[in-house]
Parts: C-alpha cells; sequence; structure tokens
C-alpha cells in the first residue's frame, strides 16, 4: 500500500503540533513515568522550540496536512549520531506507521553526514518500542541507566 503521509523536516510554526503527537503518544505511559519525565519526554512547546536549536527534527504528515509522527536526531561526535523524541499519533501506530520511514530518513541522514552509528535510549516499560527498534536492526547495548527515576535501556545500531 501506498504511503498516505510524507516526511519533512519540522519547522518552528510545527513545535506546538509535534508536543501533541508525543503526548498522545505517551498519554497511555503516564502513570509509569515521574511527572519530571514525563514533563522531559511529551516536551512542550517551548521546550520543542529548543530541541529543534540542538537537533534535527523530522516530521510526518498526513494528507490532511496534520502532523501525525516526529522523531529528533542530533550527531553526537565525529561517527555517532543520537535518536530522541520518536513518537506516532496513536491512530497511527501498526501496519502503516509513518514510524518506519521517520526512522528511515534519520539513518539516511546521519549517514550522510559521516555518521557509522546510532544510538538511541528507550524505557523499560515501552516494550513495543523495544521490538520495533529490534526489528529495525537496533540492538540493546546492556548499557542501562536512570530516566527520572525509571530504568532506561541504550540501543545501537551500525549504519552501512
Amino acid at each position: 500500500m501506498k504511503n498516505n503521509f510524507v516526511i519533512r523536516k519540522a519547522i518552528h510554526s510545527d513545535a506546538n503540533n509535534i508536543h501533541k503527537v508525543i503526548l498522545a503518544a505517551f498519554e497511555e505511559y503516564q502513570e509509569y513515568y515521574t511527572p519530571e519525565g514525563f514533563a522531559d519526554t511529551v516536551m512542550s512547546e517551548k521546550s520543542t522550540l529548543e530541541r529543534m536549536r540542538e537537533m534535527i527534527l523530522y516530521v510526518a504528515i498526513n494528507q490532511e496536512g496534520s502532523i501525525i509522527g516526529s522523531i529528533g536526531w542530533q550527531k553526537i561526535n565525529e561517527k555517532e549520531g543520537h535518536i530522541r523524541g520518536m513518537a506516532v499519533h496513536p491512530q497511527w501506530q501498526g501496519r502503516n506507521s509513518p514510524a518506519k520511514a521517520l526512522l528511515q530518513i534519520v539513518e539516511n541522514d546521519a549517514k550522510s553526514r559521516g555518521c557509522t552509528f546510532l544510538t538511541l535510549n528507550t524505557t523499560e516499560i515501552l516494550k513495543r518500542a523495544q521490538k520495533f527498534y529490534e526489528k529495525n536492526g537496533f540492538k540493546r547495548t546492556g548499557k542501562m541507566g536512570d530516566f527520572f527515576g525509571s530504568t532506561i535501556y541504550e540501543y545501537i545500531k551500525l549504519l552501512d
């Protein structure tokens, strides 16, 4: 089936709608986060704009012009790119989700900028996200950390 969405770089006027998509995607998990952890995850419009200054953000837009997904990444050093803030609106999760397309555009962008691998972190509670990343070539590194009281796992993918 043909994609019924497009991917483009986010612009400043997208900030509030990016926040809304991330909030919708993570709302069902809110009880598993501390208030600080949830606020950092869903980002306000202001913090989304701040992230845009530090990272490259992409959005998926449906045929009606609404943002239905988002992903951000930044080059950490000469070889490493780091993904942060990936989310797809719940109505768009599943079979024809833009998630894979968002991930692919970041991989291509990172490779074109000299990165040889990508990393990302995801919390222990997000089992569906972990399966998605593993299905798309990411492997758990074994490194764990603390994210506002939640356990996070690091994942890595080598870029061809």
